[in-house]
């Protein structure tokens, strides 16, 4: 199950978003091209800039809590960790602002780094990867989209079919893989560090909290129904001529309501006979 897009485009151009795909994407092809064909070569760039769990906590190398989450070990690991950062990390920004979207995508990549390390803390395992601080965006989407529109491909051995479901279907299931296998592989071992994406995750989620709160808490879940505070778009086919391929097209959608004060309507007491409002993201349907 991959996600390929969402629904929900910001308000604002995400220029720290598009930026930090864009140095992902330098860095890797400053040094992966020409190093990936001597694997002593490149291991001995990891053990300069990538982290090593044992070292850090010998106190050396402690910048690598930061360097080593611009490194990626391949192109399919690049690719995918650009996509993800692609479609969950403009929204938060609209949310968060330039700056402070910034700092939170490091406090996350370093929490998620932190958690890898207290995993296996003996571990000489070089870690490399953008995915913790991206697992920090899904873990802050989740919180303030948890019913946002995502669309995933699902690969049924040569079926390819796209699905729409709720973020916080395809975010949970995510984080409970991670757990899963984190618990059921050998940390020190090398291979995927799950613990840094379930870190980063619970890091991005906490994070989030304060803005969540200063946008209304329950009473922004309620009045945006689960999604981002603006019109959602739909995709649809458009023919492009009698023999040509048809293309995707977006569509925007209906607007919501405005965004409610602080913490308002969350004790409103409906009237007799009225509906009472459900101020929980999962529930069903637009009221």
């Amino acid at each position: 199950m991959f996600p390929i897009r969402d629904h929900n485009p910001s308000n604002r151009t995400p220029y720290v978003t598009w930026a930090l795909i864009a140095i992902n994407i330098v860095v890797f092809l400053s040094y992966y091209p020409s190093l990936s064909g001597s694997e002593r070569l490149l291991m001995a760039f990891f053990d300069d800039w990538a982290l090593v769990p044992r070292e850090v906590v010998s106190g050396i190398d402690g910048h690598t809590l930061i360097t080593s989450m611009f490194l990626h070990g391949g192109w399919m690991h690049l690719l995918g960790n650009m996509l993800f950062l692609y479609i969950f990390g403009d929204n938060l920004e609209d949310l968060f602002g330039h700056l402070r979207f910034l700092g939170f995508y490091i406090a996350a990549g370093v929490a998620a780094a932190l958690g890898q390390i207290l995993a296996a803390p003996g571990s000489n395992v070089p870690m490399v990867g953008a995915s913790g601080a991206i697992a920090g965006v899904m873990g802050g989407y989740l919180l303030l989209f948890p019913r946002a529109r995502i669309d995933v491909l699902i690969i049924i051995v040569i079926l390819f079919k796209v699905f729409t479901i709720p973020a916080w279907v395809m975010l949970g299931l995510w984080f409970a893989l991670q757990l899963f296998n984190g618990m059921a592989m050998d940390a020190a071992g090398g291979g995927v560090a799950y613990w840094a994406h379930a870190g980063g995750f619970i890091a991005g989620v906490v994070l989030a909290l304060p803005l969540w709160r200063r946008l209304g808490g329950p009473a922004f879940w309620a009045t945006w129904h689960g999604e981002p505070p603006h019109a959602p778009v739909d995709y649809v086919l458009a023919p492009r001529g009698a023999h040509a391929i048809p293309r995707v097209r977006r569509v925007i959608g209906t607007p919501h309501a405005p965004i409610p004060p602080a913490g308002a309507g969350t004790t409103r007491i409906p009237r007799s006979g009225a509906r009472r409002r459900l101020f929980s993201p999962w529930d069903a349907g637009r009221k």
